[in-house]
């Protein structure tokens, strides 16, 4: 491999290794459900305040952690995408 590619790679460890530590964190139901997501896309906590909770209404609840998780998840997502640009267009020359 030629010093560029082996210099790409190890860039794009880097950045992968990166995203292992970000968390990304995001609330629902005015803060009831909080959830932590990782630059990996990886559920990494939720919490839930029990305070906020009505028992009776499980269904808001669930509605609550869909709307926490996958809001989490999206902005996983876009930090992931904006760490990862800048490598992209150097990959088509690795012939990954």
């Amino acid at each position: 491999m030629a010093f560029d590619q082996v210099k790409m790679l190890n860039q794009l460890r880097k950045a992968q290794n990166d995203l292992k530590k970000e968390i990304i964190e995001v609330e629902s139901g005015d803060g009831a459900v909080v959830v932590q997501v990782t630059g990996e896309l990886k559920v990494k906590s939720i919490k839930i305040d029990p305070a906020q909770v009505d028992l009776d209404d499980i269904a808001e609840l669930e509605h609550w952690l869909e709307i926490a998780i996958r809001d989490g998840l999206a902005k996983a997502q876009e930090v992931a995408a904006e760490k990862m640009k800048p490598l992209m267009g150097g990959l088509g020359n690795l012939g990954l």
